[in-house]
């Protein structure tokens, strides 16, 4: 069998990869050594800009399984018939780090999905958390900038996490979820994932329905302590990638069961929370969970920058039967997560083959731009509507209209008999036992007791007050014990 031949970028051959042209012996290099240049040129270019959040990620192929009919609730193909099986791509990150932070932290986890269906592809965007710490967008550069390294001290600081905290107190309900024992999970395996915001489905009479998505792990949950978390730091800051790729390269394939809530949509005015709130869940006792079909990972990718890296998200991307609700945070996710990778990958990322269709055929007419490389022949029209045989629109909308009413402006959500935002933190701190109430109480010191401005203590304990008096009430006794130190 003969030997593959290195060639240039331009497919000549190469005379000698150990040694650069020089002028004689010991000589400078030459500058026609266009092999040399070459090379330092796009090693220079490999790294493209990272996620200003999820950076740090894991990702594998696999397949979704519909075994329970819901077609009374949604016109989606995918989801049409019992037994019906769509492949899959799922990324699962870490949100506040850089790319090459720990896996084993403290902070909530992305769970994105890319179903290559039929109709096109449909990516739900969520996180392994039901909630989220902001329920309006526009707070979310904020948000993140005081989690991310300070502009100084170039590393995370307790005064901007906390500071942001106390002046945010829908927060603490996604505070109790990270601080508790679920926020560090074992492994990417071991941790349930949710759509976290509220969706919409439409069936195929037109009826619509709100709906949460909820991917329950089958491996069950398993998660660190902050000392077991460390240690693991200190061997592999690498363990959630490890443990996928192993896993799956010994054919231990892990799954998650999807289950949905489903609320139709005249109810959603008068229900009790504001039911597009990312703060807050639905309770099951209103909502119950209904089994929708498994998601199987079984496939990893062989170039995890072309295919975990290269991976583009948006929750835009909706098929026939599936659309957005009015959830604020979902509204602002519309557009910034398909613009951020337009930034970070170029307006063709949707061509790489991570992102394209699988099940379908994208036919639309954007042409040109960086690496195009689907413009298009000599027939084919860049414009529309034409005479010729371009592509043409269907009329029949994705999913049922919202209904809006009133006058613009920067109003705050309207509100429910039951919005607070303490309430569902309290009912979530009472439901745990008082081992788990001892370490999520320990772990909200640990980080409060380290800020510097006692006014930014008090706002924060004022909400873990407002939450629970017991809650409140132990967490200000075990700060002030770790100040006094």
């Amino acid at each position: 069998m003969s030997k593959r031949v290195l060639t240039t970028e331009s497919g000549a051959p190469v005379a000698d990869n150990q040694n650069s042209a020089t002028a004689g012996v010991g000589g400078p290099l030459l500058l026609q050594d266009q092999h040399l240049l070459e090379k330092l040129a796009r090693f220079n270019r490999e790294r493209i800009p990272e996620r200003v959040v999820h950076a740090r990620g894991s990702g594998a192929y696999g397949y979704f399984e519909v075994t329970d009919d819901v077609t009374a609730y949604t016109k989606a193909d995918f989801l049409g018939e019992v037994g019906k099986r769509t492949d899959l791509f799922l990324r699962f990150s870490t949100v506040a780090d850089s790319l090459g932070g720990a896996d084993a932290v403290r902070d909530p986890r992305g769970f994105a999905v890319k179903f290559y269906t039929e109709e096109g592809n449909y990516d739900l965007v969520g996180n392994n958390t039901p909630v989220f710490f902001i329920k309006d967008p526009i707070k979310f550069p904020d948000f993140i900038h005081s989690q991310k390294r300070d502009p100084f001290t170039g590393k995370q600081e307790p005064d901007n996490v906390w500071d942001f905290w106390a002046h945010a107190p829908e927060a603490t309900h996604q505070i109790t979820w990270l601080m508790g024992d679920r926020g560090i999970p074992a492994s990417y395996r071991h941790m349930n994932g949710y759509g976290s915001h509220t969706y919409q489905w439409t069936n195929a009479q037109g009826e619509a329905f709100f709906v949460k998505y909820h991917f329950k792990t089958n491996q069950g949950i398993r998660c660190l302590s902050s000392d077991q978390a460390a240690e693991v730091v200190g061997k592999d800051a690498n363990s959630h990638q490890t443990d996928l790729l192993q896993a799956i390269e010994r054919g231990v394939n892990p799954s998650w069961t999807l289950y949905v809530q489903i609320m139709p949509a005249h109810e959603a005015a008068d229900y009790r929370f504001n039911p597009f709130d990312l703060t807050k869940v639905w309770p099951h006792a209103d909502y119950p969970l209904q089994r929708v079909g498994r998601l199987v990972l079984d496939r990893n990718p062989d170039n995890v920058f072309a295919e975990v890296e290269q991976a583009a998200f948006s929750p835009n991307n909706f098929v026939p039967g599936i659309g957005p609700s009015p959830d604020k945070m979902l509204q602002g996710r519309l557009f910034a997560y398909a613009d951020a990778h337009r930034y970070r990958l170029g307006v063709n990322h949707t061509q790489l083959p991570v992102n394209a269709p699988k099940a379908a055929v994208a036919d639309n007419y954007g042409r040109d731009g960086l690496m195009a490389t689907r413009n298009g022949s000599r027939h084919d029209k860049n414009y529309e509507p034409n005479s010729y045989s371009g592509p043409a629109q269907t009329d029949a909308a994705l999913s049922a209209p919202l209904a809006v009413a009133g006058y613009t402006g920067t109003h705050a959500a309207p509100s429910h008999v039951k919005d607070d935002d303490f309430f569902q933190a309290g009912e979530l701190y009472r439901l745990m036992s008082a081992e788990e109430k001892s370490r999520l109480v320990a772990n909200i010191a640990g980080g409060l007791s380290q800020v510097s401005r006692e006014d930014v203590i008090e706002k924060n304990l004022a909400h873990f007050h407002a939450a629970d008096p017991d809650y409140g009430k132990r967490v200000e006794e075990a700060v002030r014990a770790l100040r006094e130190d």
